[in-house]
């Protein structure tokens, strides 16, 4: 069966797959001030930071209208899987649900199925590549195959650290975060997803300390690690996600690891320097 993977632009790819002819971005909006970016492949991820810290006030996003993931459904594939960021983050998930209720209700009866990622960054990514290579081994239906994706997503580890939590704090993301070491202190939070909400699950002094953190508590969660897929995102900060790397396979082998660079959402939340790893 033909298929197509539709994804809002939380979902951070590798440089290989950017052109993948299975996968469509539906851009989220940032706004810093008056000025409204387009998170698509126009996003220019330094410049973007140097406005955020030139901003004084925290800037925002805006999720995807129903009408763009409407008209993200059309075409002649028989399979459409959305993949949205967490429901308990932004209303994609929500606007595309309301998407493929207009698009059934004008267009008639399709396959197509929408994905609460519970996660964000690679978080989405994990679902998308999994999503391919079960539809590319042609041995699963489609009812198979999304009962194969709700359960892969639930067994997703999402973990990050953060030079800074304000973009997070101030959009209201981390309610479920009862208080946070003060900066000062250069205590750095190590927070995880937990079906799509964040908690702090450790804390280190210093970055170093947080990240060697992040990784006991990633591999902790392993079970057969050696058949699943790392992928480390990076805002702005390439050594950083290269020495993640290697703490964690320092700890556990994985099938394949990739590294790749946020895009506009992530690198809203990330801020500068900001390292996220799911497995």
């Amino acid at each position: 069966m033909s298929y197509k993977i539709v994804m809002d632009s939380c979902g951070d790819l590798p440089e290989e797959w950017k052109n993948h002819s299975k996968i469509q971005l539906i851009p989220l909006t940032l706004q810093i001030g008056e000025e409204a970016i387009i998170d698509d492949e126009t996003f220019d991820q330094l410049s973007f930071l140097k406005k955020v810290a030139a901003y004084p006030e925290c800037p925002k996003s805006a999720c995807p209208s129903p009408q763009s993931y409407m008209e993200s459904y059309g075409g002649e594939e028989e399979h459409v899987y959305v993949i949205t960021l967490s429901s308990h983050l932004s209303g994609s998930y929500n606007s595309a649900v309301v998407g493929k209720d207009m698009y059934l209700e004008q267009y008639g009866e399709k396959k197509i199925h929408v994905i609460d990622s519970e996660s964000a960054s690679t978080g989405e990514t994990q679902i998308a590549l999994k999503a391919i290579e079960l539809e590319e081994s042609g041995k699963y239906s489609f009812e198979e195959i999304v009962e194969k994706l709700e359960k892969f997503r639930s067994e997703i580890a999402t973990f990050f650290v953060l030079d800074s939590l304000e973009a997070l704090r101030k959009n209201g993301r981390l309610s479920a975060v009862k208080a946070l070491v003060a900066n000062t202190l250069n205590i750095k939070p190590v927070m995880e997803g937990r079906q799509g909400v964040i908690f702090q699950a450790g804390q280190g002094i210093g970055i170093k300390k947080a990240l060697n953190k992040m990784a006991d508590a990633l591999v902790e969660k392993m079970v057969k690690s050696e058949k699943r897929v790392l992928m480390i995102s990076h805002c702005n900060n390439r050594q950083r996600a290269e020495y993640m790397k290697e703490l964690v396979l320092k700890r556990a082998d994985f099938a394949k690891v990739y590294i790749v660079e946020t895009r506009g959402v992530s690198s809203l939340y990330a801020s500068d320097g900001g390292i996220i790893v799911t497995a």
